[in-house]
């Protein structure tokens, strides 16, 4: 049965918070807002929580694209290749923000996503998503919550959250109704920005 925790996004609550972390270090899964659409995610080194994830999700793991939750950029040397000056300033532009940009990976990435080239770098614009990963120590690892009806798309009420995920995940976070509009994807591995996704984030900004 999966816990309801209301955490305001103006001032979260230390104690709070440390039991979110406290069950992503111990391999739960946690459902969290961002400033875009709620997040299912857990530890990035937590290789049976990933497993779990991708279950859910109906992928094998080393297949899915799940994204790094990170809580700023100083976090990005430790998982991606040297970028150059245009690239980094785009993101110094955008984030934290409602976007996701692909990046190329180095060879530091946790095992379960060694062989992949690139992945993809979120830092939202959500205080709790922020603390949460700083709090943790290290990235976590996020994919959306879809609806099951087509034309929601995304679930934006915390509580019909918890109703539907109480048995698969350990604690969704109640920080307010959630957006119905995912971030926007970039993929900023190549020599040009290549749009993969248009969603909540504003693409002038990025081109």
């Amino acid at each position: 049965m999966a816990e309801l925790i209301r955490i305001y996004e103006e001032n979260p609550n230390p104690k709070e918070i440390q039991r979110v972390v406290e069950v992503l270090r111990n391999g739960g899964l946690v459902i969290y807002p961002t400033d875009t659409v709620y997040g299912l995610g857990c530890d990035i080194t937590n290789s049976k929580a990933l497993q779990k994830i991708a279950r859910i999700k109906g992928v094998k793991l080393e297949k899915a694209n799940f994204s790094f939750i990170c809580a700023d950029l100083s976090n990005l040397s430790d998982y991606i290749r040297q970028i150059d000056t245009s690239t980094f300033k785009i993101l110094k532009r955008t984030l934290p923000g409602p976007y996701t940009f692909i990046l190329p990976g180095n060879n530091s990435l946790p095992k379960d996503f060694k062989k992949k080239k690139t992945v993809g770098i979120r830092i939202p614009a959500n205080t709790i998503a922020r603390t949460l990963v700083e709090q943790l120590g290290n990235p976590i690892v996020s994919t959306s919550i879809h609806d099951e009806d087509e034309l929601i798309e995304y679930t934006t009420d915390p509580e019909l959250i918890h109703e539907k995920w109480d048995n698969l995940v350990d604690i969704v976070i109640d920080g307010g109704y959630g957006d119905n509009v995912a971030s926007t994807v970039i993929d900023l591995s190549g020599n040009e920005p290549v749009i993969i996704r248009e969603g909540k984030g504003d693409i002038d900004e990025v081109l």
